[in-house]
């Protein structure tokens, strides 16, 4: 099994924080700076953080615990056993169950991993065990310099960064089978038929992780929370749309797979028959030989055309007879 990176991390397992004010890019910030900034009772207005943390770093709970206020379903949503997408309330924060596909996405159903999110109208806190894809995309853009004005933007900015991923993921799964397509039309199947079950499986896994998805956004769209301003709630629903649709061509998508499985399954089928259609007339055409030659060789009294010189010609017509009668059934039987 490959092993994954997990770069970017400190002793606390903070990998990046960044402070975003009114006007100007994000700030980078440090742990230490991070606490401090929590640590102040008023923030200027207009200004939240961001801090992205890696879960496999054995003080990551225990710097969170030490500094943020995070509510317990946050922490509860850390140890449960269960990866389904969701978005709940807690409080006055929000606490989210996300599934994106690894910073190494390989198309394999094993490249799926989990980001667990609390939101407030301060802070957005991120955390996952493995580098994802949509995550990355967030800190190119920040980086860059793209400014963003509050906590339920940058939420919005990720699951349009998630729902870019996945429309990329399915564009480049449609190319992928319209060369297995072109092949099958070539009556080349090798290799195509391992390539769409994985390619299927995957489309399944992703379908089951993310379908929960849209339903938890338009419930939350139902009752925002009250620091979530209208605009942001309508960015939101037209992310919302965006992840519907790419959920719709993931399923046609494996629909089109379930048919070339079938077309692919009906090729081999046929192969199958003519492979056995041709092993049945060449036993067929070959059973009256090997009754006569097996007649013929007995050793007893009696047998027919013993002592005549034209004996064997006798016993090669009766032969070539029966061989003829055998083929034209064999074949009569295939026109039907």
């Amino acid at each position: 099994m490959k092993a994954t990176p997990s770069y970017g991390a400190d002793l606390t397992g903070l990998i990046c924080g960044y402070v975003f004010m009114p006007q100007g890019p994000a700030r980078l910030l440090g742990p230490d700076a991070a606490a401090e900034w929590l640590r102040q009772p008023e923030k200027a207005p207009g200004e939240f953080i961001w801090l992205h943390f890696n879960l496999a770093n054995a003080g990551t709970e225990k710097w969170m615990l030490q500094n943020l206020d995070l509510p317990p379903a946050f922490y509860e949503a850390l140890h449960e056993g269960t990866r389904s997408t969701r978005i709940d309330h807690a409080g006055r924060q929000l606490v989210a169950v996300l599934n994106d596909v690894l910073f190494d996405f390989s198309f394999d159903a094993a490249d799926i991993s989990t980001l667990w999110l609390s939101v407030d109208d301060h802070y957005v806190v991120t955390a996952r065990s493995r580098p994802l894809r949509s995550v990355d995309r967030l800190r190119e853009a920040v980086k860059r310099g793209e400014s963003l004005h509050s906590p339920a933007e940058l939420l919005i900015h990720l699951l349009r960064d998630e729902a870019d991923v996945l429309i990329q993921i399915v564009r480049d799964l449609a190319a992928r089978i319209d060369s297995i397509e072109d092949n099958l039309l070539l009556n080349r199947l090798e290799g195509n038929r391992s390539h769409l079950g994985s390619y299927r499986r995957l489309l399944i896994r992703l379908q089951r992780l993310l379908a929960p998805e849209p339903s938890a956004l338009f419930r939350l769209l139902n009752r925002p929370p009250a620091w979530m301003a209208e605009a942001d709630v309508l960015e939101l629903r037209q992310s919302t749309e965006e992840f519907s649709n790419v959920l719709s061509d993931m399923t046609a998508l494996q629909e089109r797979i379930k048919l070339l499985q079938e077309e692919i399954a009906a090729q081999i089928n046929e192969q199958d028959n003519r492979s056995l259609f041709v092993l049945t007339t060449v036993s067929v055409l070959a059973l009256p030989i090997n009754i006569i030659a097996g007649l013929f060789g007995m050793n007893v009294g009696g047998i027919p055309l013993a002592h005549d010189n034209a004996g064997f010609w006798v016993v090669v017509a009766i032969v070539a007879s029966f061989t003829l009668v055998a083929g034209r059934f064999m074949f009569s039987r295939r026109r039907e």
